[in-house]
């Protein structure tokens, strides 16, 4: 039976109601496929429609693009349980949520670290990016996000609803030492170090190249992240404009 969530203090039904919404504008609908899905999917099958796209740089760019359309599509299960007012798919449901959603934003974090360092190899080295190393680089990037997804399921740290209580995610409401030795090593090795390598790999093309770097986007609202990738990266890497040639 599935288990009804009731929305906690401060929170009526019109807010819920305003985040299924939002949530939607980020997620596909049974009637048409918008904003991050819809633009990620775009650059995957550009991806594999185009001989001439299959590069190893554009590995890196794909491998983002499936990141970004697992976040979207968390979006969607969050939206729907929005519009519903209650989560409806059980405590099972929910780990399986969090880490689904989790997975898929670490390997959309690093494999924009990966992305950022594709670039300055290609663009300030002398050596071209190699399949092999592109292929390693996808496959750590999916490997170390399901890693440290899979860490709350095992007991470190741990997935809970969110506040409105229709939707699943890192329990941060809970202080525990267990939570707080995971979240401090996660956050260093899966966002400082990746902002790390993303800053220094535009900082050093800007240096190189002697022109400014590619914009930096803030994280105003983290489920808008598969958006701006879409445009960002298969935009600059002209992956649309191949297929709009088609």
């Amino acid at each position: 039976m599935a288990e009804a969530v009731s929305l906690p203090t401060g929170f009526g039904e019109l807010e819920v109601l305003a985040v299924g919404v939002v949530l939607l504008v980020e997620a596909p609908t049974s009637l048409s496929a918008l904003a991050g899905l819809s633009l990620n999917s775009l650059t995957i099958f550009s991806f594999c429609t185009s001989p001439e796209l299959r590069t190893p740089s554009h590995l890196l760019v794909l491998s983002l693009a499936l990141a970004d359309s697992g976040v979207s599509l968390n979006a969607l299960t969050a939206a729907t349980a929005s519009l519903l007012r209650r989560w409806p798919y059980g405590s099972g449901g929910c780990q399986a949520h969090g880490f689904q959603g989790f997975a898929a934003a670490l390997a959309s974090i690093c494999g924009s670290a990966a992305v950022a360092w594709g670039r300055y190899h290609h663009y300030c080295t002398r050596s071209r990016l190699a399949w092999r190393m592109a292929a390693s680089l996808v496959l750590f990037v999916w490997l170390s996000s399901a890693f440290w997804a899979a860490l709350p399921l095992l007991g470190w740290g741990h997935y809970d609803y969110e506040p409105l209580g229709t939707c699943c995610s890192l329990g941060y409401a809970r202080g525990s030492r267990n939570f707080t030795s995971f979240l401090f090593l996660m956050a260093f090795f899966n966002f400082l170090l990746p902002l790390f390598i993303t800053f220094t790999s535009y900082r050093l093309m800007e240096q190189k190249l002697g022109r400014t770097s590619p914009p930096q986007v803030p994280a105003l609202i983290a489920k808008m992240v598969p958006t701006v990738n879409a445009v960002n990266y298969a935009l600059g890497s002209g992956i649309w404009q191949r297929l709009s040639l088609q």
